[in-house]
């Protein structure tokens, strides 16, 4: 895709104290034309952090924008970018893990917040609860140990009590269980995929796929008034029943449109379904 003229040459700030860089700079470069570089010293946790000393205040994507919005006003740039992630179960498939990244460009030139969000079903987010003494090997290996960082706290009563985050050596694993485990209500210690990118490759590659569509919608303008970001603003239930031809709950187009200007369109369904089979049917199945 040819870079976008608007962002082409420019200087972008990225609000990340955990090397998001290195998924997001090239991505953003090849696409947009635009040079990202991390802030140096700055301190996103104050928004939130994973661990929950901080608790984070509002949406993901009212965070997202703050933190860009710290990187700007550390830099002086017009042009910020900041993501923000969840993880936890699948919202569509149970007992699957899953993660929301969601990434924002801030431009406050054209007065512009233009985002993605993405559900990261490759991840290895997990939890295992265990004493110390106790046989990991198998979780360890689940999860991509060391490779994939961990966080260790105590199971129950003050979990900051023993808190010990970027684990990645077998030693101060052992370690940790057993000081969290000291400080836990009932001996045992909580053990947790730390989700921090620069410790998750898992992770870094989900943001990497993130910037990929962030960057493809940022190069694209608005067919009407030629703004960068157009792109897909949400979806239209109502896909018709294959038996009855009654709308269902299942998607029946998506919906694009532009960060500025009222112009938008429907496009059909990605992968060309065209009706809904009747075990989706309101009607058919109630």
């Amino acid at each position: 895709m040819r870079p976008n003229p608007g962002y082409a040459g420019r200087n972008a700030v990225l609000a990340t104290m955990h090397g998001k860089e290195r998924a997001v700079a090239p991505v953003f470069q090849e696409n947009v034309g635009l040079s990202v570089a991390a802030a140096s010293g700055l301190d996103t946790d104050q928004l939130g952090t994973f661990t929950g000393e901080i608790a984070r205040d509002g949406t993901m994507l009212e965070v997202a924008v703050r933190k860009a919005r710290l990187g700007m006003r550390a830099t002086g740039l017009p042009l910020g970018l900041a993501s923000e992630g969840t993880f936890g179960p699948h919202p569509q498939v149970p007992f699957v893990a899953a993660g929301m990244e969601l990434l924002v460009l801030v431009d406050d030139e054209r007065g512009l917040v233009v985002h993605e969000a993405i559900i990261a079903e490759a991840t290895n987010f997990a939890q295992r609860v265990a004493a110390p003494g106790v046989d990991l090997d198998g979780f360890l290996a689940s999860i991509g140990f060391p490779e994939h960082a961990l966080i260790v706290r105590p199971n129950s009563g003050d979990p900051r009590g023993a808190l010990a985050k970027g684990i990645a050596d077998r030693l101060r694993l052992d370690q940790a269980v057993a000081a969290a485990a000291a400080a836990s209500d009932d001996g045992q210690a909580r053990l947790e995929t730390d989700m921090r990118a620069h410790l998750n490759p898992t992770r870094m590659r989900s943001l990497g796929a993130l910037a990929e569509r962030l960057a493809r919608r940022v190069a694209t303008p608005c067919p009407r008034c030629g703004t960068p970001g157009y792109g897909r603003s949400g979806a239209r239930a109502g896909l018709p029943c294959e038996e009855c031809g009654a709308p269902t709950g299942m998607i029946a187009a998506e919906l694009y449109g532009c960060v500025r200007c009222t112009h938008g369109e429907e496009r059909p369904r990605p992968d060309g379904l065209r009706a809904a089979v009747a075990g989706h049917c309101p009607r058919c199945n109630p």
